[in-house]
């Protein structure tokens, strides 16, 4: 005789229920009949899991726990569905241990229960829902749990104050419940799965049961609208290459900290990484994007609690330095930020060398215009690249003033070029052997309806730094394509070069306009030189020798201008179109400490069937040197200077006299 025997007697109906397996393992007579089984073997037979609810089934896990834990027992509404019809009942449940020690569950029906329609589906809603429901005292001890209230609470932790990550959300909470009878707030809470983020409803009632005061708690999992909005606000706020700030949030946040430090003083830091764009070009941005990395890193290593960084886009950064008290200067600091980042960026078995050039502003307390100092950290930045780059420049009004001449050229250049106030002067090339004027090259001279003629020293910087030096490029392109077709009609058979500008070179129009010029009746087909900066032919070498060719086919010849300033790929100059090296004048001024490089030079164009030119002759000795290294072409003030248009004819005859 098993324990349960003298249970089969009795009218009220009794069944044991294996929760592991969800089988009905013991039942007497009135428990078959409720659950319109033909015996006790045939409904021990049935796998009542079939159809059953997520919910339902983490319930029957709930009482499993709570059987073995605390020897708890419980009574709620339920509906059983035998044979697919719903009757609700008010069921009793207790623990009973199964031979093995497993625990099962009791289950005991004194009678049909008498309830409205609408309390069985309340009760039914009750049990499915979502929505956490917890019931308080005062103590903060749980009086009543919901199902899935129970589900998310951790195993044996049910007070109130201990399910908050942060206790002061607790106490905000309880002080707003009991001043004002309500409250709502969003809170980092412990559950059985670790923390999470409930949105909770509190509010101030009586339990039904002893009449004392109690809380009501609702809570709704919130935890992925807010790990939603996190990344939004995240995305909105952070430049996601690096992670720091970004210009909208830095702009938002300076603002901010000058208000409300009006006591302290700032320093306000523009810095950026030295020649990126090359560095991007030369290795890719796999490698850009770890100097980047590496670069953010080590500024955050150099910045204190209360300084604020940011990228601003490309290789630009921005921080701003609370200085301490009595710091008048952050010298020591600059110090530190340009000796972490200039150390060398090792990516995979890519060693790039990295410098920095840096503008500062200081900003005074009480300062509310932080539009102002940012704009003198970012010509005092200006400065610095102009100095040489590698360095830090701290604001004086000197560059206030540099800065806004600077502006008034920059509006004189686009009246200039929409008027064109342009005019070309042209350099003879000579043969170094023969001494005979071989082409010119057209060099851009402004002509200032004010000031006269400028020099391009005073300007070409400006359009490269605007870009309105693509503009420009076409423009002197134009103009020197008609002037060697006047000189090819009239019978002049010399060539002529022309600069043409990295930025120039890489613009997507440019193709058009070499094919456009190409079509002009009289254009002189293979006398029309094109110098592109050995920088510009730094990245895709298959499209840049793709298009060089397509340059060629139009009629025009390719040179390498300032050759040995660059990083060229040997490998690649090779695959190129070049018809000419010109050497650039730093190492002509150099000789004859450079002649192995020259003669390096010389070599490699001879290898891919090109001549040499070197620039910047000044001196019969420099000219000597390079006519025995044997360069073919020289060109400089030794021979002449640049001239306008109607003093090229003397000049050519002069030079051919001498």
């Amino acid at each position: 005789m098993d324990d349960f025997d003298v249970l089969r007697h009795l009218k009220t109906a009794i069944w044991v229920f294996d929760v592991d397996n969800s089988r009905v393992v013991k039942a007497n007579d009135a428990a078959v009949n409720i659950w319109q089984a033909a015996s006790e073997e045939d409904l021990c037979d049935r796998d009542l899991s079939q159809g059953m609810s997520i919910t339902v089934r983490d319930r029957l896990r709930q009482y499993q726990r709570d059987f073995i834990d605390r020897d708890a027992k419980f009574n709620e509404m339920w509906t059983l569905y035998p044979n697919g019809v719903p009757t609700t009942l008010r069921v009793y449940f207790s623990g009973f241990m199964l031979p093995g020690g497993r625990m099962a569950m009791m289950c005991e029906v004194p009678g049909a229960a008498e309830d409205t329609p609408d309390n069985i589906r309340s009760a039914e809603a009750l049990l499915h829902t979502d929505v956490m429901i917890t019931l308080y005292d005062d103590a903060g001890e749980a009086l009543y749990m919901n199902p899935m209230a129970r589900r998310s609470a951790p195993r044996g932790q049910a007070r109130f104050r201990d399910r908050f990550v942060t206790p002061e959300d607790h106490d905000d909470i309880v002080c707003q419940a009991l001043e004002k009878g309500e409250h709502r707030h969003v809170a980092e809470v412990i559950t059985e799965a670790g923390s999470s983020w409930y949105d909770l409803s509190v509010k101030r009632c009586t339990d039904a049961v002893t009449g004392q005061p109690a809380t009501l708690v609702t809570a709704v999992d919130v935890s992925e609208l807010k790990m939603a909005r996190d990344r939004a606000r995240y995305l909105a706020d952070c430049d996601q290459l690096t992670g720091c700030y970004n210009r909208a949030y830095f702009t938002r946040a300076l603002g901010e900290r000058l208000h409300e430090a009006q006591k302290d003083r700032f320093a306000l830091v523009f810095i950026d990484l030295d020649r990126f764009k090359l560095i991007n070009d030369s290795f890719g941005h796999e490698v850009g994007d770890a100097v980047l990395h590496a670069a953010t890193a080590r500024l955050q290593g150099c910045l204190g609690t209360d300084d604020l960084l940011a990228r601003f886009g490309g290789d630009e950064f921005v921080a701003l330095l609370r200085l301490a008290e009595g710091e008048t200067s952050p010298e020591v600091r600059i110090e530190a930020i340009q000796t972490a980042i200039n150390q060398p960026v090792v990516h995979k078995s890519t060693r790039v060398a990295l410098t920095t050039s840096i503008g500062i502003a200081i900003v005074p307390p009480g300062a509310t215009d932080w539009s102002e100092y940012m704009k003198r950290a970012d010509i005092a930045l200006y400065e610095s690249k102009q100095a040489g780059r590698n360095r830090a420049s701290l604001f004086d009004e000197d560059m206030n003033r540099a800065a806004a001449e600077r502006f008034r050229i920059e509006q004189d250049l686009k009246r200039a070029i929409a008027e064109d106030q342009f005019i070309l002067h042209f350099q003879p090339r000579v043969d170094a052997q023969s001494g005979r004027v071989m082409s010119v090259e057209a060099l851009v001279r402004w002509e200032h309806p004010v000031r006269g003629m400028v020099s391009p020293d005073a300007f070409i910087p400006v359009c490269e730094e605007t870009g309105m030096i693509e503009e420009l490029g076409n423009l002197v392109l134009r103009k020197a394509c008609d002037q060697m077709i006047a000189w090819h009609q009239n019978g002049m058979t010399i060539g002529m070069s022309v600069n043409v500008s990295p930025r120039q070179f890489l613009d997507a129009r440019f193709m058009e306009i070499i094919a456009e010029l190409s079509r002009r009746p009289g254009f002189p087909v293979g006398r029309v030189e094109l110098e592109i900066t050995e920088t510009a032919l730094v990245g895709d070498h298959d499209m840049l020798a793709e298009q060089l060719r397509r340059i060629v086919d139009y009629g025009f010849r390719v040179s390498v201008d300032d050759f040995g300033t660059g990083y060229s790929n040997l490998a690649y100059i090779s695959r190129f179109p070049i018809c000419c090296i010109k050497i650039d004048k730093s190492f002509v001024d150099e000789l004859p400490t450079s002649e192995p490089i020259i003669r390096l030079i010389h070599t490699l164009a001879d290898q891919i069937g090109a001549i040499t030119v070197a620039e910047g002759v000044e001196t019969e000795q420099q000219a000597k040197a390079l006519r025995k290294i044997g360069c073919q072409q020289m060109q400089g003030y030794y021979f002449a200077y640049p001239v306008p248009m109607n003093a090229l004819d003397v000049e050519i005859a002069r030079i051919g006299r001498t």
